[in-house]
């Protein structure tokens, strides 16, 4: 990826204000993104076994993954790349809880990583990478669901890395682009196979093809290859990349499911599938304790009690809420980043607010009956880059007011560290009653 900021300036389909903007590039953060990446890691690993059982949603998970490995049919609410991944754990390394859990650590960190690199390529703006990694490393919801076997982070996993690959590839000449738009596609199956959540974004620099095309060439515009958002691709050879290609992968990752021992899934039914799957999906009804809504997301009112109870020689607990500075302090950054897209131009702005809208609005319209906080995972991601991109508005100030956005961070991640406990199966040495020091809002407990 680091070679495409050498044939950014050169390439002769990038518009020169653009080459000029070249000379004013700010240094490429990589090594801190890999270092944020590592230290996510090593955080997230410590304790990876606690508990030494099945907790939460692992019980469909984990058991799905079982019977995925003797060709069974189970769980067929979910596509199957998740599941897939957690089988392929147990299969190499045994049927252990360090097994069930290291894919999702394993993508949560990987799309850590590419969540810094898609900051860089849409806003090439050093402080804004290296805070929204920060930022999200410590929002609390990424952290919890990179330690539990659910399908959340393998799906978020494929879905930065395919971003940060479109991103990138705007910034290529036309046979560089071609090949990251080409792995964007696979990126972007994988994402839609492992969960649907990612739909809405997924789909968004298709769209953007689309529009800008038709904007800038009328008749032309299924074979013109010039201007945004790729130059040297025309819309044509984009619906292959990100149309055709990501539905091809996504048919193929149930391949698994066209070999079940019993009631193997039709290669060529597969419309008839998905119809079962949404049924599967909306006859779930019965209310559940933790259920929630989109507007209660937001604002951070709902908490979901993954685990809370005397386990592995202590009590432990781990509850799944935002990070309460950074999620409420992203809204007025959202706010900011509309007024910056409109007012200022600002495309990242704008493209970050665009995906946050759109991954949130999949929920806001969806019929799905019972929903939980953890689908704000995607939303509160891009809420995050909303918020590093204000922090670092504010940091290139020449006021006083500059001194807001380090003082931001260091909140966040003071925050962070109060929770850690509570949100990492930490032992807890008071006892059952020791989650009230954490139970600033009554809706959490």
């Amino acid at each position: 990826m680091r070679g495409a900021a050498l044939n950014f300036a050169t390439s002769p389909s990038i518009p020169s204000s653009q080459m000029q903007d070249a000379r004013h590039r700010q240094k490429d953060p990589i090594l801190w993104c890999a270092v944020i990446a590592l230290g996510f890691l090593a955080l997230a690993w410590h304790r990876l076994g606690i508990p030494s059982r099945i907790y939460f949603d692992e019980v469909h998970y984990v058991a799905a993954a079982r019977t995925l490995l003797d060709l069974q049919r189970t769980n067929a609410e979910h596509p199957l790349v998740g599941k897939e991944a957690i089988a392929a754990a147990i299969w190499l390394l045994g049927d252990e809880p360090r097994s069930w859990r290291l894919p999702s650590l394993l993508f949560g960190t990987l799309g850590l990583f590419a969540f810094g690199r898609l900051l860089w390529w849409t806003s090439r703006r050093r402080f804004a990478t290296v805070a929204g990694m920060l930022l999200l490393a410590t929002s609390f919801t990424w952290f919890i669901q990179s330690r539990i076997a659910m399908l959340d982070m393998v799906m978020a996993g494929f879905g930065m890395v395919a971003l940060w690959l479109f991103a990138a590839a705007r910034h290529c000449q036309p046979r560089r682009a071609r090949r990251l738009l080409a792995l964007c596609g696979i990126c972007l199956g994988l994402a839609m196979g492992a969960k649907w959540s990612i739909a809405p974004a997924a789909m968004l620099p298709g769209l953007w093809f689309l529009l800008e095309r038709l904007r800038r060439h009328r008749a032309r515009f299924l074979v013109a290859r010039d201007g945004d958002p790729v130059a040297g691709i025309s819309l044509l050879e984009a619906a292959l990349w990100l149309g055709i290609v990501p539905l091809l992968v996504y048919w193929a990752s149930y391949a698994p499911a066209f070999f079940y021992v019993e009631r193997p899934v039709d290669p060529l039914g597969f419309l008839a599938h998905h119809r079962h799957m949404l049924e599967l999906q909306d006859s779930v009804r019965k209310l559940h304790p933790y259920r929630s809504v989109w507007y209660q997301w937001i604002v951070d009112w709902r908490a979901v009690w993954y685990l809370y109870e005397p386990v592995d020689g202590a009590q432990r607990g781990i509850v799944l809420i935002g990070n309460p500075f950074s999620m409420i302090a992203g809204l007025p950054a959202l706010a900011w980043c509309i007024w910056a897209a409109l007012r200022r131009r600002r495309g990242d702005a704008g493209a970050f607010a665009l995906l946050y809208v759109a991954s949130i609005g999949m929920w806001i319209v969806s019929e799905k009956p019972i929903q939980f906080y953890y689908h704000y995972l995607l939303p509160g991601t891009f809420l995050m880059a909303c918020l590093a991109l204000a922090l670092d508005a504010l940091w290139n100030r020449s006021d006083r007011k500059r001194w807001l956005a380090p003082a931001a961070l260091a909140v966040a991640i003071a925050m962070f560290a109060w929770f850690y406990p509570i949100i990492s199966a930490a032992a807890l040495h008071d006892g059952r009653h020791s989650y009230v020091r954490w139970m600033w809002l009554r809706s959490w407990r």
